[in-house]
């Protein structure tokens, strides 16, 4: 079993994933527009360049996400994607990266847990927490 998390955008889909292509070193190895699939009838014509689904590949994690259809976005509430890692660099620069245009809610320091631990919401409104461990 692999549970992968499942990300929805107000229509920046496609920028958010080119996005986090580059801040966590992945590949973007699915994209389907909701016009190449057979809902183009059931959106807009203006939504047929949107994305239904997309799929990243990171290492061995899959985070997919799509363009909530016309109506039904709803910003993210009561959940993160956590990151976790063993190396300070790499956490410290998959941080920033992920911070520029957002919001930062708890800068990357060391807590009584972590070696680094830090929570923000990026410019597409994804919260998102990087925990680097303590070392063994």
């Amino acid at each position: 079993m692999k549970v992968s998390p499942y990300l929805n955008f107000d229509g920046r889909c496609a920028a958010a994933f080119e996005f986090y292509a580059k801040c966590l070193e992945g590949k973007v190895t699915f994209g389907m527009t909701f016009g190449d699939s057979p809902m183009a009838g059931q959106v807009p014509p203006d939504w047929h360049k949107k994305l239904m689904h997309a799929t990243l590949e990171v290492d061995d994690m899959t985070l997919m996400g799509c363009d909530a259809p016309p109506g039904r976005y709803e910003r993210p509430q009561g959940i993160h994607v956590a990151i976790g890692l063993d190396d300070l660099v790499t956490a410290a620069r998959i941080f920033d990266a992920l911070a520029a245009g957002g919001t930062i809610s708890m800068p990357l320091q060391e807590t009584f847990w972590a070696a680094r631990f830090g929570m923000l919401v990026d410019q597409f409104g994804i919260p998102w927490m990087i925990n680097c461990a303590k070392p063994a």
